[in-house]
């Protein structure tokens, strides 16, 4: 079979054998083919509306040691920084009336924040803004903890699970850490009736084709309603500083195969593909991609939360320059729109 061949045969079947997929993922002759088949498909169910969601990054701090993170708690160098409740939701505020409809509250693995705390957050989210959806990525928790929030008005998890496959895990995570833990808060957050989350990393250390068919292998058993990849990106203070960053033109193939495999996806185009390339967005919307996150957080945090070096943290990927993300989307080929922006399954 061919490559094209392959490729029409993922558009029709939504699958493909692990030797299809390895072929598929080792070529980038055919790349124009698989991004215009991706985005057809794409075009079908989504048009080309584009959803914006306001990303806050409330907490740099991380109880985790992952060797990949720059925020990991090995990290000695980074400057911490917590926000209250009160600069939550003023972040909230300016992110309303810039027409946002979705707010993502993002952090570390910081015990600092309460399940009291936490609850109290969402629930005056909530309160205000009705019209609003509340999407959550913090990391692992208890069962008991993901209803709670859920309870208070969360909708949606975010929970990369990195990699599936366990011998790979094991070279990214400190001992104590666990893969068969990861992957069951994922489903213990879909048997609450969360919209769930997850993705991985393209080109992390140690990471091979195999690797990855075994992560997409997993994302249709999970079935989740977002995934998010971006490329592995370095940070100077961790364990993996020497190691080279992921492959941008992979991570858009694999948007693509996504958005294939699992029409109905929410994939965004991450900010990892925009600070590995300046155009790098753009290209992730036409591989497939059809999110974006702009960062709401406090201007003066915002170069804190580095999970990798070189992280866009001002300028265009910025909330409050609508204007600038929209021009940049609609030379894409495609337009932002403000609603709260569901899966359509």
């Amino acid at each position: 079979m061919t490559i094209s061949e392959t490729i029409t045969k993922l558009a029709q079947q939504k699958n493909l054998t692990d030797s299809e997929f390895i072929a598929l993922l080792s070529t980038d002759v055919y790349d124009n083919l698989l991004h215009t088949t991706a985005d057809k498909v794409r075009r079908q169910i989504y048009g080309d509306e584009v959803y914006i969601r306001g990303l806050i990054e409330f907490t740099n701090y991380c109880k985790n040691n992952c060797y990949y993170c720059g925020i990991r708690c090995g990290n000695s160098v980074i400057e911490r920084y917590r926000l209250s409740k009160q600069e939550i939701l003023e972040c909230c505020k300016e992110g309303y009336g810039l027409g946002f409809r979705t707010f993502v509250l993002q952090g570390g693995e910081d015990p600092f924040y309460t399940d009291d705390m936490i609850c109290d957050i969402i629930h005056e989210i909530r309160t205000t803004y009705p019209d609003c959806a509340i999407t959550l990525s913090f990391g692992e928790k208890s069962k008991e903890s993901y209803l709670s929030y859920f309870q208070s008005g969360a909708n949606r998890y975010l929970l990369r699970h990195e990699t599936a496959n366990n011998n790979h895990y094991q070279k990214l995570h400190p001992i104590g850490m666990s893969l068969e833990n990861r992957k069951q808060c994922l489903f213990n957050l879909k048997e609450i009736g969360y919209q769930v989350g997850s993705g991985f990393m393209v080109g992390s250390p140690f990471q091979t084709l195999e690797n990855i068919v075994e992560d997409l292998r997993f994302l249709q058993d999970l079935q989740p309603d977002m995934i998010g990849i971006g490329p592995y990106l370095a940070h100077e203070q961790t364990p993996f500083a020497e190691y080279e960053n992921g492959s941008m033109l992979l991570t858009l193939r694999l948007i693509s195969i996504l958005r294939l495999l699992f029409p109905y996806a929410l994939i965004p185009a991450t900010t990892a593909l925009g600070t590995i390339d300046q155009n790098g967005r753009e290209l992730g919307l036409k591989a497939g991609a059809n999110v974006v996150m702009p960062n709401l957080s406090p201007v003066k945090f915002r170069k804190l939360y580095e999970l990798y070096n070189h992280k866009i943290c001002t300028g265009e990927e910025a909330a409050q320059c609508r204007g600038c993300l929209e021009r940049r989307v609609k030379s894409a080929g495609y337009r932002i729109v403000t609603n709260i922006g569901n899966v359509k399954r």
